[in-house]
């Protein structure tokens, strides 16, 4: 008994060695596996006419994850053009706009902290108080857009002149009524809680200031 057992493990392992031997013996040792044109450092094995490479190691070199399950081996490899539309996707923001942007976005918030001081102690009178602010807003504004190279650029550059235009209709409601003498909007500073178009304006301001340190183009409504 013990005879025949020993017989058997000896003619398994004596295939199983003819099998490694003959997988390394139809072919070069030294091939490698290029992917894309480049060189991953893999070698491939060739017998009978195929080759092989390890499931695991082609995985990893892919991007790929392997699932054995107990009828089956489960290789997922990501979508050949995933990377492509990844990058579609993602609107990066060049470094130099950004700069140019913030600057431009900091120079706005003055403006609009000119024109709450103005309404809130009742200096509304008319723009000249808040016309230097506005006028670096719209110099900052300006050199942002020479910044601007990129299609990621003129879209954030885009709701950066809504921004500046919001402002600019908001500063000139505030005189109007100043002018038409309703103390409400220009006098009141609880009317500054309560107005939609410098909520909508302080949104926006925000969501930019994100939007720019995160040098990623996104849309917001606020901004519109």
């Amino acid at each position: 008994m013990h005879t025949r057992r020993n017989l058997q493990r000896l003619v398994l392992f004596g295939f199983a060695f003819s099998f490694v031997a003959v997988l390394f013996a139809q072919g070069p040792s030294d091939k490698r596996l290029l992917v894309n044109g480049k060189n991953t450092g893999v070698t491939v094995l060739q017998a009978e006419g195929r080759f092989y490479v390890d499931i695991e190691t082609l995985a990893r070199i892919t991007r790929g994850t392997v699932t054995v399950e107990p009828t089956q081996i489960v290789l997922t490899i990501p979508s050949a053009n995933s990377d492509a539309t990844s990058a579609q996707t993602k609107e990066e923001l060049s470094r130099d706009f950004v700069s140019a942007a913030i600057v431009a976005l900091s120079e706005m918030r003055e403006w609009k902290g000119a024109l709450r001081t103005m309404v809130t102690y009742g200096l509304a009178v008319d723009g000249s108080g808040a016309q230097t602010y506005r006028e670096q807003a719209e110099t900052s504004l300006a050199q942002a857009a020479v910044e601007a190279s990129t299609s990621a650029d003129r879209n954030a550059l885009q709701l950066l002149n809504n921004e500046f235009a919001h402002l600019s209709k908001w500063e000139n409601d505030v005189f109007e009524n100043r002018k038409i003498l309703n103390g409400a909007e220009t006098i009141d500073p609880n009317a500054l809680q309560n107005d939609p178009a410098l909520t909508k304006i302080s949104n926006c301001g925000r969501f930019l200031n994100t939007m720019l340190v995160g040098r990623t183009f996104a849309d917001n409504s606020s901004c519109d």
